[in-house]
């Protein structure tokens, strides 16, 4: 008696594709955005959060506007050819088209929403920068009497965003003011310009870091970013290029540039302490890449006497006008817990800023963070030594690691409740460079770019 073939043999057995896990890391930051809205419309108030879109500071506005038409052509343009475009640009080339690029993108995207309200007006509402032009005619003795007036109860206190920062922020347009190029017209102008270079400090430092092969992959996601609807037209976008062209000089001095770009580096970082106090958390990313390009230090130590020195050209010269920035510091810390600070839950905040986080990133960088993740996490579980592509690769995933640590203690800080679609720019763009571990970026470019285009045209964003 033959044995009767096996049930099923000769049968081709279709199983089902397994899902891959960069989808279950989307999935789990929809859920978290998803709950941010739901918990901040229906178990908090305006009242307990003091924002009109929870967890966004905006309000539902579905709109078009005269940049609509650019803003499509720029995404469906970066989505077809960033990527080959990116591949075989050469380098010297490659980084004025991503700047050209960057501005293209976030100018269609203020211009959405209008000239005025869009550029224009963003600047001179009554709690930002130029409302308070006029109180600076005389800089020393602004300067030695700003820290009077934080707090709430002070005389003629300042306005929110003034108050929240050391005076250099204000003094950016202040001076710009003083050489004829005074408004809100100019001020957005020389923003969108200045922050549309930051995405271009974040790959000169990948490049120098990691691999120019990595820095191309990103490329198009630093351009296509959906943080672009808050750098048209937020100063925290200027912040953003200071504190990322600092990163970038410091790390082409540790990997064998001229001296020159260490003292440059430590200009910028001084800088960028006078122009957001919690951006003194860029020391993290700071030592992240002092640790990345350690046989550099090691060989030139000397790189750190023109560091130093850079550094402290702006700290000495508000010191010397008559800046206290210590005191200046808990003032603020008095004055925030005096305002919205002191209402808004850090029960709700503490996580609903990440919320925040994955609309200005969008989901490829969620994707690119959880493959940095398994760069790092194979990196310590592996005995073997890597080879080259792949330490390019721990080298990059370190990098934003790096980033990610000093944007999550901020959050755990408690003094960035709210706003943190803007607030954390700076932070935000140097996760997009997680983004390089992507495999098909057409398809995650298009996500980036719809979320981008669908914020900007159904909420009226604000600060």
């Amino acid at each position: 008696m033959r044995d009767l073939p096996a049930y099923g043999a000769g049968v081709t057995v279709t199983r089902p594709r397994p899902v891959p896990r960069d989808l279950y890391a989307v999935a789990a930051a929809v859920l978290l955005v998803t709950a941010a809205v739901l918990v901040g419309r229906y178990v908090y108030t305006y009242d307990d959060l003091i924002v009109g879109w929870p967890p966004l500071l905006g309000r539902w506005d579905p709109h078009l506007g005269p940049g609509t038409p650019a803003a499509v052509v720029v995404a469906a343009a970066v989505v077809a050819y960033g990527p080959a475009v990116a591949a075989r640009l050469p380098w010297r080339a490659l980084l004025p088209a991503a700047w050209g690029t960057a501005l293209a993108w976030t100018w269609s995207l203020a211009l959405i929403d209008g000239w005025e309200r869009g550029v224009a007006g963003r600047l001179t509402t009554s709690q930002e920068y130029l409302s308070v032009i006029d109180r600076w005619h005389d800089i020393p003795a602004t300067l030695r009497d700003f820290n009077g007036h934080i707090l709430l109860h002070s005389a003629d206190n300042w306005p929110a965003h003034v108050a929240g920062h050391p005076p250099g922020a204000t003094l950016t347009y202040v001076l710009l003011d003083r050489i004829g190029l005074g408004g809100g017209g100019w001020a957005g102008a020389l923003t969108i310009t200045v922050g549309a270079t930051a995405g271009v400090a974040v790959l000169v430092t990948v490049r120098a870091l990691a691999a120019e092969r990595l820095a191309r992959r990103a490329a198009p996601f630093l351009v296509l970013a959906p943080a672009a609807v808050w750098m048209g037209t937020s100063a925290d976008g200027y912040f953003a290029a200071v504190a990322a062209w600092a990163v970038a000089l410091l790390a082409l001095a540790v990997t064998g540039r001229r001296l020159w770009w260490a003292a440059g580096s430590g200009l910028l970082f001084g800088l960028t302490c006078y122009l957001s106090y919690g951006l003194t958390l860029f020391a993290v990313l700071a030592a992240a890449v002092l640790l990345l390009g350690r046989r550099g230090v090691r060989a030139r130590p000397v790189l750190f006497l023109p560091l130093l020195a850079g550094a402290a050209v702006v700290p000495v010269a508000f010191t010397a006008a008559g800046f206290d920035w210590w005191e200046a510091y808990h003032l603020l810390v008095e004055r925030y817990y005096e305002g919205a600070a002191g209402v808004r839950p850090y029960a709700y905040w503490v996580w609903a800023n990440l919320a925040c986080t994955v609309l200005i990133t969008g989901l490829a960088t969620v994707a690119g963070l959880r493959r940095a993740g398994g760069v790092l996490v194979r990196r310590r579980a592996g005995g073997v030594r890597a080879d080259g592509a792949r330490a390019e690769e721990i080298r990059l995933a370190f990098l934003v690691a790096a980033a990610l640590l000093a944007l999550l203690a901020a959050d755990l800080s408690g003094m960035s409740k709210a706003e943190t679609e803007r607030i954390w720019l700076p932070f935000a763009l140097w996760l997009l460079a997680a983004c390089a571990f992507l495999t098909r970026p057409r398809g995650w470019l298009a996500a980036q770019a719809g979320l981008a285009l669908l914020l900007n045209h159904l909420v009226a964003t604000g600060w």
